[in-house]
């Protein structure tokens, strides 16, 4: 069990900016000092009844450690060591309209959605699977600590359905982006913010769940 300290925590963060190799020795933890899981009273990892690791939000495919991972951060071993491993990824990133997956202001899978993410369990099968990270997207209508909310809870929801048909829970990273990475602009649906059916209908694109699957063949 990898146990972390106060003390290499700070000697983690020490090492930012000192490169990407020595700060790469340092598991779990980013370039810029971020913890990426949850660190009990005993200065462990903390893990569920079931043995899986708790990851913080802040988590990356990238900050993965062996004894929670153990696949991602093999992966990442090898990468580093040997550039040409003969083994070649496959990554494919499938946008999913929240509109499709759930009603407008909602969080609940409409069975659309439970179909669209179906297909996406089948076609799983055909990959040695690594990470799905589903990501929330929110429109620019209502409050943005409200819509960020809104953006974690779709991504959740997908997750739960996903782990439910048998995704190993520890596979799969849900985040929120809320309203911030819009894809529509100010001149297709203009600036006012205010409800309306016109605008709801406008900003569509904005609602949306993106899921990349990332595994080899």
């Amino acid at each position: 069990m990898i146990k972390f300290t106060t003390k290499n925590l700070i000697a983690a963060a020490a090492l930012i900016g000192i490169g990407a190799a020595a700060q790469a020795q340092t598991p779990g933890i980013d370039m810029k000092g971020t913890v990426g899981y949850v660190i009990d009273a005993r200065g462990y990892v903390a893990k569920s009844g079931t043995g899986l690791c708790w990851r913080t939000g802040y988590w990356t495919p990238a900050m993965a450690i062996a004894e929670c991972d153990p696949d991602l951060a093999k992966k990442a071993e090898s990468k580093a060591a040997a550039p040409a491993t003969g083994v070649k990824p496959a990554a494919a990133k499938v946008t999913l309209a929240a509109d499709a997956l759930f009603d407008f202001n909602k969080a609940v899978l409409r069975a659309e959605g439970k179909a669209a993410l179906d297909k996406l369990v089948n076609d799983v099968k055909g990959i040695k699977l690594e990470v799905i990270i589903a990501v929330g997207h929110a429109d620019r209508i209502g409050k943005d600590a409200y819509n960020q909310k809104l953006s974690e809870r779709r991504a959740a929801a997908v997750k739960d359905y996903l782990v439910g048909k048998g995704i190993e829970a520890n596979r799969v990273y849900a985040e929120g982006k809320g309203e911030k990475q819009p894809k529509t602009t100010a001149a297709q649906c203009g600036k006012s913010v205010a409800k309306s059916k016109k605008l709801i209908d406008c900003l569509q694109p904005d609602r949306r769940v993106e899921i990349e699957v990332i595994g080899t063949k």
